[in-house]
């Protein structure tokens, strides 16, 4: 039920958000945006951290390999949806992460995973 709460709140978020002059003239919250280089350390910190929550809230031991692919999104923080890949038990599968992160406040939770896809 939690999590219902959490992501209406996004998503009304996301489409009632307003032009910030921080992010520069023209620019709105909430539009997602590729990340250009998943090697980057924040990504696959990011990456690492879906997978190990995906485990906690799971049960399951699935072994972070990397991140594929992905796109931020600017908010109340910054929300990523990453395509990571991850071995369970040897064998390598594709999974999709939503994270929603506050680096400031030392938040960072997952929202969604899914697959293998």
């Amino acid at each position: 039920m939690h999590n219902f709460f959490i992501i209406t709140f996004l998503i009304l978020f996301f489409f009632y958000s307003k032009p910030s002059a921080a992010l520069g003239e023209g620019t709105l919250a909430g539009g997602w945006k590729p990340i250009p280089n998943v090697t980057d350390a924040t990504v696959v910190d990011i990456g690492q951290f879906a997978v190990d929550e995906h485990n906690k809230e799971e049960h399951v031991s699935l072994k972070f390999v990397k991140v594929v692919k992905g796109e931020s999104q600017v908010v109340a923080g910054m929300n990523y949806n990453l395509t990571v890949t991850a071995a369970d038990g040897g064998v390598e599968s594709s999974y999709v992460a939503f994270v929603w992160d506050k680096p400031w406040q030392k938040f960072r939770q997952l929202v969604s995973f899914k697959g293998p896809v």
